[in-house]
């Protein structure tokens, strides 16, 4: 979803006219010229000129005769393609990197993950590693047809607004980061953004249809907390491109240092490591006994499935602190659907009762709370679809006139 462009030349109205097409598929799924005509309001002439150029471009590909639902002969069927340009992503997480490669038809093609410990580690190595990843899955892309459109990577941090300056990742001990030139990007743009932003945005393509239409909160919730607001399809990003630090919001006066610099933030009581501190863990020891945001959540899960008493108590508290926040936000923002993503998803049977109890007990009629289908992969199948989605919005980049 897009917003409506101002146009004001002829390459403007082009373009605008290339993403339609492309769009009307997406929409609508594969289609005749014809349909695709009747989808957008051209003529066919119109929509046959603008379908050679994505088809030389390689955003298009023939897929055979079907009938357009007008009389007349079968027309051939357009559908996006599955090789050319393809979208790049990456996340850099507290303790695991990632990078996958989806195609124009949302289908991840190929993927590459480790277990790292990134806490407290110098950008250096761990920058290295993922440019390591990177390079394997580009060479899977190589041998599948297709190449990168560039790459976009998701950070627990704020980042700057359309930039790719780092400004401080707390749970990464960062500050003042920049990821310009130090990874490789396929020759397309680098883009670098919160992974809350990004796991709303995948909720927004590719997740429930709930998250398509009117304000929506989209709560990450692993080892830091993330929020991002969509509104009527639009990302809400703030001045500084900021917006959605839920994790920071205090619950507790005077309550536990964070890594942000204050006292008393959410994450430090409804984050993963609060839960894993509560029932008398070492959160740094966790991470080497159950690598990967998976291991931890799944010993957490295994054991509220077992009835351990100590890792109920933990849930319910961290699901009251966390309803405690989303009250406030859901109060100021009035969103009309309320997301719990992230590796905490998986958790969702012990931490709901909770949050809900806190929510309704405080807001009286709240709004309802879904559990995202992407839960910890999120982000990083954002980042992917936010390459894709800019080949989409802009295919004049790629689609270049022909003859």
């Amino acid at each position: 979803m897009t917003a409506t462009p101002r146009l004001h030349t002829q390459q403007d109205l082009r373009r605008a006219n290339l993403a339609a097409v492309l769009y009307a598929v997406v929409d609508g799924g594969p289609a005749s010229r014809a349909r695709v005509a009747d989808r957008i309001g051209l003529t066919r002439t119109a929509v046959s000129t603008l379908v050679d150029d994505l088809l030389a471009a390689g955003l298009l590909a023939e897929a055979g005769l079907g009938h357009s639902g007008s009389p007349g002969r079968p027309g051939t069927v357009l559908a996006l393609s599955d090789q050319g340009p393809c979208g790049l992503g990456a996340a850099i997480g507290v303790d695991h990197l990632a990078v996958c490669a989806v195609d124009l038809r949302g289908r991840v093609r190929a993927r590459a993950a480790v277990d790292a410990v990134n806490r407290r580690s110098r950008p250096e190595p761990v920058l290295e590693r993922l440019a390591g990843l990177i390079d394997d899955v580009t060479g899977q892309l190589t041998e599948a047809g297709l190449r990168p459109a560039g790459l976009c990577v998701a950070v627990p941090g704020q980042v700057v607004r359309d930039g790719t300056r780092v400004v401080q990742a707390p749970n990464l001990g960062w500050r003042d980061v920049d990821l310009a030139g130090r990874l490789p990007s396929g020759g397309g743009p680098l883009k670098v953004d919160n992974e809350a932003n990004l796991g709303a945005l995948a909720e927004l393509w590719i997740g429930d249809p709930v998250c398509r239409t009117g304000d929506v909160l989209h709560v990450s919730a692993e080892i830091g907390i993330g929020s991002a607001i969509l509104t009527d399809g639009l990302l809400l990003r703030g001045n500084r491109g900021f917006a959605g630090e839920l994790g920071h919001v205090p619950v507790r006066r005077r309550g536990h240092a964070c890594g942000c610099g204050g006292r008393g933030c959410l994450e430090q009581y409804a984050g993963e490591e609060a839960v894993l501190r509560a029932i008398g863990l070492d959160p740094v020891r966790a991470v080497a006994d159950h690598p990967g945001p998976g291991g931890r959540v799944g010993y957490l899960a295994g054991r509220a499935e077992a009835g351990d008493p100590d890792v109920l108590r933990a849930l319910r508290g961290a699901g009251t602190d966390l309803g405690i926040a989303l009250t406030a936000a859901a109060n100021l923002l009035d969103p009309h659907v309320l997301v719990l993503g992230g590796a905490l998803a998986d958790l969702a049977p012990w931490l709901l009762p909770a949050v809900e109890a806190e929510l309704g007990r405080r807001m009286g009629t709240a709004p309802p709370l879904v559990v995202s289908r992407l839960g910890a992969d999120g982000p990083l199948l954002g980042a992917a679809h936010a390459v894709t989605r800019a080949v989409l919005d802009d295919p004049l980049r790629t689609a270049q006139p022909t003859g």
